[in-house]
């Protein structure tokens, strides 16, 4: 959001009861204080008027955070007529030093009111700075103190809403990459989980007139990706529950790259060879490799064209992980990363760009379909900033 605009918007303030009942507090103790002025001074020109005045700004604390404005305009408007007031009569300054509590409606009023609130607010202090030296003056290095003494909680909530709103931003943007994420994992998982089913189920309807035990171990295979979907889709669910312990799956990486055969139908066959140093990978890059191969099993599945057998390689070197994944077949309308049409590619470009390395897909010079991606074995994209 741009920051002007933030500050100019109306923001949503809302005291909660252990804030109300700490303003509750000082506000005793606001009152205490007053009461006890009053008794102990001797030099108040009107004390009776002078403590309701008092009284009536600290009970401005309690509405500063919901009503900054009219609680700035309420408490210095007070100041102006008392200055106005001691004018008039010829008196010495009127006024409880309690009533410095004052000062901290600047530091509300910039801190949770809006930007037109706190440019009010702001010609309502001035106006009150500039009575107050009009009607009492002083030496110059006074006037310019107290001016100094007024702006600096101004100065103080102006800085305090900037660092909240900055790391509201922050918060704002992890969340948006963690949805982005797991709108990539729930992709990967439905899609490819989905596509098996489907497969094995026109298989299987294929082959049960004249074949019905083998029709029958396909359905188990079926019940079998349906069990494994609806545990993986629970386990999303529970991360984006608020209050909610999720109940999470393990994350699936290298080692499970042998269960990614179990989409093959007849006809197709995935074949997984695995070599190298694959030992001690980040999480995230042990997954990034599993999702990548099973997004690139489901796409030869669904939209190969001839495919018959597609070959992932995985090869660990010192620090990278090079993944290649092969078909025969190519595609029936092969879509550039990106497109609005599907999100697959683009979803396998991310993966391997936030966590630094490398992807490119397209078709191989003698036929067929590879997907290729260089994965750091320490992560340093996006996710390490």
């Amino acid at each position: 959001m741009n920051p002007v605009r933030e500050f100019l918007a109306e923001p949503a303030v809302a005291d909660p009861p252990a804030r109300t009942r700490r303003d509750l507090m000082v506000l005793g103790a606001i009152v205490a204080s007053a009461l006890t002025e009053t008794a102990i001074r001797t030099d108040l020109g009107l004390p009776a008027i002078e403590l309701l005045v008092c009284l009536g700004v600290a009970a401005t604390v309690l509405w500063r955070r919901t009503h900054p404005l009219l609680m700035t305009a309420l408490a210095f408007g007070a100041a102006n007529a008392m200055s106005l007031l001691g004018a008039l009569l010829d008196k010495a300054p009127l006024g409880l030093y309690t009533t410095a509590i004052v000062l901290v409606l600047p530091y509300a009023l910039f801190r949770w009111g809006s930007g037109r609130h706190a440019a009010v607010g702001a010609i309502v202090m001035l106006s009150a700075w500039l009575i107050g030296i009009t009607t009492d003056p002083g030496p110059v290095g006074e006037a310019i103190g107290g001016f100094i003494v007024l702006t600096v909680p101004a100065e103080l909530g102006l800085v305090v809403r900037y660092r909240e709103s900055a790391r509201d931003r922050e918060i704002e943007e992890i969340r948006l990459r963690e949805r982005e994420q797991l709108a990539r994992e729930l992709h990967d998982t439905v899609a490819h989980h989905v596509s098996a089913i489907a497969v094995q189920a026109q298989a299987a309807q294929a082959i049960a007139p004249t074949r019905p035990d083998a029709a029958l171990e396909i359905l188990a295979v079926i019940e079998e990706a349906a069990s494994r979907t609806l545990t993986e889709m629970r386990a999303m669910v529970g991360t984006l529950r608020r209050g909610d312990d999720a109940e999470l799956a393990p994350q699936q990486g290298i080692a499970d790259l042998h269960r990614l055969a179990q989409v093959a139908a007849d006809g197709f066959r995935v074949q997984v060879e695995c070599s190298g140093r694959l030992e001690s990978l980040e999480p995230m890059v042990d997954g990034a490799v599993y999702r990548i191969a099973q997004e690139s099993v489901t796409n030869a599945v669904r939209h190969g064209r001839g495919a018959t057998h597609l070959d992932v390689r995985v090869v660990g070197l010192d620090d990278c992980v090079h993944l290649t994944i092969r078909n025969d077949g190519g595609l029936v309308q092969p879509e550039p990363i990106g497109a609005a049409a599907g999100f697959g590619l683009l979803g396998m470009s991310e993966r391997a760009k936030l966590l630094g390395g490398t992807f490119h897909a397209g078709p191989r010079p003698e036929g067929g379909w590879q997907v290729s991606a260089v994965l750091p074995k320490a992560a340093m994209g996006e996710f390490e900033r």
